[in-house]
């Protein structure tokens, strides 16, 4: 039993799974009342929305364009306690139908399935602050378009790109601080983030993951041996070079006859100044914000999920210049 939780629930990632389970899957919308803090802030890559019903209204729309969506929990790496708060960073996997009208245009009727990762602030049994990345590029393609057209489409409905910081999403309710582990494994994965982004380049790969290493990356593609993600963070760089990168939150969960598991949250900020990924270069400047799991088996990283919402950074690339 944790403090100030329901006693049904033993502990946090069951919290996670149930509540989840019963808002998505058993469709009951109200729960979110219930369950999410009356000052809740949530923070997308495009968007910051402040309180209860903006959740419900999004739930709603996501389940109106895919009514048989699945949240099934691929992993929950939970960092914090019970007295300072908690944080579930909640991976999760969504088979669906495109088989309503919504932020991806008509139906199309195609199957999907996409990745999200969702950061949640935990006290007292409720949600009180969440991050959530979305693989948007995945969905964009599997219903038939190209991520840049979701992205014109979305800046001609909302009158442009949200610039970050407005509204200004405010910090996590005390006693809740964000946690960045400066050893162990979440700490050299953190760094080798950092690396990948700055001066070292997809080298930084040599020192944290196995040759091996299994990668799902954005727009629903997956990366197999070193080489494929070498090549992955090349293009990434090429486009968006000489970042600086924040790490917001890194923590490990050691697991017993299991594989350690690691969440790092991060932001990266760059001119798109190179050609590739997103289109020739265009100068503007571009905000990432990211979510990454990652396992270590003997040291190195041997299965990554890397959640960047590449439809948000083709909407700063395309924002009309004011």
């Amino acid at each position: 039993m944790m403090k100030g939780f329901d006693a049904e629930f033993a502990s946090l990632p069951e919290y996670i799974r149930v509540i989840t389970d019963r808002i998505w899957e058993g469709r009951r919308l109200d729960d979110i009342r219930r369950y999410y803090g009356e000052g809740c802030a949530v923070e997308t890559p495009s968007s910051v929305t402040l309180g209860i019903e903006p959740v419900i209204a999004g739930t709603r729309a996501t389940l109106a364009a895919f009514p048989d969506r699945r949240l099934l929990a691929e992993d929950i790496i939970v960092s914090g306690d019970e007295d300072s708060g908690f944080l579930s960073s909640h991976r999760i996997a969504s088979p669906m139908t495109h088989a309503g009208a919504g932020a991806f245009g008509p139906p199309s009727g195609r199957p999907v399935f996409a990745r999200t990762v969702a950061d949640c602030v935990c006290v007292d049994n409720r949600i009180v602050h969440e991050w959530l990345v979305r693989d948007q590029a995945a969905i964009a393609r599997q219903t038939g378009q190209h991520e840049r057209e979701v992205a014109q489409r979305w800046l001609d409905e909302r009158g442009g790109f949200v610039v970050p910081g407005t509204p200004a999403m405010p910090p996590p309710p005390p006693p809740y601080r964000s946690r960045v582990e400066t050893t162990g494994p979440a700490a050299d994965y953190a760094q080798a983030l950092r690396g990948l982004w700055c001066a070292a380049g997809p080298q930084a790969l040599t020192r944290t993951h196995a040759d091996a290493v299994i990668s799902a990356v954005p727009a629903g593609q997956m990366c197999v041996g070193r080489g494929a993600l070498q090549a992955f963070w090349h293009g990434l760089r090429e486009a968006l070079p000489d970042a600086t990168v924040h790490v917001e939150h890194a923590a490990a969960n050691v697991r017993p006859g299991r594989a350690t598991a690691v969440a790092v949250r991060w932001r990266a900020s760059a001119r798109h100044a190179g050609p590739g990924r997103y289109g020739a270069a265009s100068g503007r400047s571009v905000h990432v914000l990211g979510i990454a799991h990652a396992e270590f088996e003997g040291g190195q990283v041997v299965r990554e999920w890397l959640l960047i919402d590449d439809v948000a950074v083709w909407m700063q690339v395309l924002e009309p210049r004011r």
